[in-house]
């Protein structure tokens, strides 16, 4: 049965949902109840919402409406509405079920996501399937089915090439801008890797955010499909474009609750593979404290389901297992990290570690793609790095994205506000606490401060003397690097407590790849 009432905007936003709320008696008169679902139509629009209720805010015979779901209706003015209740989606049945511990059928899967596509659930019913899959976890054939369902959920590029290469780090280590060096390194030996990365969610910064200190990261797909058809790479936010659509929705109902289900994870990894269509894939997991994978089975495990679905997917999928007990590189933060990327592009040897890690990744992708023979790929990549060939190519790619492509690594702004930390005694590294740098990074600014951030003068392993120089804090305010300072002069001291209660290993660095699959 419909019913006609008067509109009134909210000037809130539901962020993402549409939400409506109605007077108690009036929702009692048309047999609703708060989380039930009604269809609100206009003349010319139309939209599902999920209810909310209010005693005094809405009068009788109206419908408040939050923002966006006003914008959607846009009603003409002194324009009533008709609502309709309508019955709560089918695939919270499915979302039940698994909650009981049975397997769903793609099918079932392809509901959920298109409930999901259509904002038909509400953020507890979304929250409840997230728990589901965390505690009942996902079988190969529940996360392929999850994977397909999310790719189908948004655009895909069609760049007509046989190998298309992309690479993926599971994340949870500092400084670890690798694509800013693989991606011109492959598009300088002539291989494409439309490469969309990330913003950051809780490190001081995302490949996106490094990247946008360079050139714009927000393109459509039809720019990122020219662009990649010219320079034969570019390193864009996935955010920013349709590709694998749904997995953005489920990313903001997972990270509150800090929740990454393996069937989740892998499925949102590989759908944006898949979107962007890779054909090879290098998958990088770093492993130990402070990361996301804490054990080498763990890891091991994750690595086999990688590449057990790749073949489902038709792509080839290979992962690297590397140490993740400290920083990739020297800088932390956005401007310091496109800063640091630029410095080795220009041919100065800083950042060891990171130079490492790119050229191998590199070498892997060109030889997993036949562009070099077995052994020989590590080389090629230096090679390539070292003729300035990548840089040049990362020019061409900054100016294709809207860049300037004559930027330096000179000029790049960095925080004027500084802070040195050194040394109180003489010693060695033992530790390195990601999470300690990260949220001091972040209190000083990044990553919506560009310049703020972190340069270390020291690693895992390193000999060290009172007063030596360990790192610089920049900010762009007084106030964010007193928070920072503060934070760590109280985190370190409780980090290394635990250190000493932890008896770790006195070892230097562990070899760069622990293990490749």
């Amino acid at each position: 049965m419909k019913y006609t009432l008067a509109p009134k905007r909210v000037d809130l936003n539901s962020g993402g949902k549409f939400v409506a709320v109605l007077n108690d008696d009036t929702a009692q008169d048309i047999d609703v109840m708060s989380m039930d679902r009604v269809r609100i139509s206009t003349a010319k629009n139309s939209a599902t919402a999920i209810v909310d209720l209010s005693e005094h805010f809405i009068k009788e015979n109206e419908i408040g409406c939050f923002s966006d779901l006003w914008n959607k209706l846009n009603p003409a003015k002194g324009e009533k509405v008709t609502v309709e209740p309508i019955e709560k989606p089918e695939s919270l049945n499915y979302i039940k079920r698994k909650m009981d511990g049975d397997t769903l059928i793609p099918d079932e899967i392809n509901r959920i996501i298109n409930d999901v596509m259509l904002d038909n659930l509400s953020d507890v019913e979304l929250t409840a399937f997230m728990t589901a899959v965390y505690i009942r976890k996902l079988t190969t054939s529940e996360t392929l089915a999850l994977t397909k369902s999310i790719v189908s959920s948004g655009t895909t590029l069609n760049l007509k090439n046989d190998i298309i290469l992309d690479k993926h780090c599971i994340g949870g280590v500092p400084g670890n801008r690798t694509t800013m060096l693989l991606v011109p390194i492959i598009a300088s030996a002539g291989l494409m890797i439309p490469k969309t990365s990330s913003r950051s969610i809780t490190s001081p910064a995302g490949t996106a955010d490094a990247m946008e200190v360079l050139a714009p990261v927000t393109l459509k797909e039809n720019e990122i499909e020219t662009i990649v058809r010219k320079a034969n790479g570019c390193i864009v936010w996935g955010g920013g474009v349709n590709l694998a659509a749904a997995d953005d929705k489920l990313i903001r109902i997972r990270h509150p609750l800090k929740m990454d289900p393996t069937g989740v994870l892998l499925a949102s990894i590989l759908a944006k593979k898949k979107a962007v269509g890779a054909t090879h894939v290098l998958i990088d997991i770093p492993v130990g404290k402070g990361t996301k994978i804490y054990d080498m089975g763990h890891a091991k495990e994750l690595a086999n389901s990688f590449m057990d679905l790749g073949t489902k997917l038709d792509m080839e999928i290979h992962c690297i297992i590397t140490p993740g007990y400290d920083p990739v590189g020297w800088a932390i933060g956005p401007a310091l990290e496109a800063r640091e990327t630029l410095r080795i592009l220009e041919g100065n040897e800083v950042s060891p570690d990171l130079i490492e890690k790119s050229v191998t990744m590199a070498g892997t992708l060109l030889e997993i793609s036949k562009r070099a023979n077995p052994g020989e790929g590590t080389m090629m990549a230096r090679q390539i790095l070292q003729s300035g060939k990548a840089c040049e190519k990362m020019k061409e790619i900054i100016e294709l994205q809207g860049g300037d492509p004559c930027v330096k690594s000179s000029d790049i702004h960095i925080g004027e506000k500084t802070l040195t930390i050194k040394s109180q005694d003489d010693g060695r590294i033992h530790y390195m606490s990601n999470s300690v740098l990260s949220a001091v990074a972040r209190a000083a600014g990044a990553p919506k401060d560009k310049g703020a951030g972190i340069y270390l003068y020291v690693e895992k392993g390193d000999k060290i003397k009172k007063g030596q120089k360990l790192l610089d804090i920049f900010a762009e305010s007084d106030r964010k690097l007193d928070v920072a300072a503060e934070i760590i002069n109280r985190e370190a001291p409780v980090e290394m407590e635990k250190v000493i209660l932890e008896e770790m290993s006195t070892e230097n660095k562990k070899p760069f790849v622990l293990e490749f699959k």
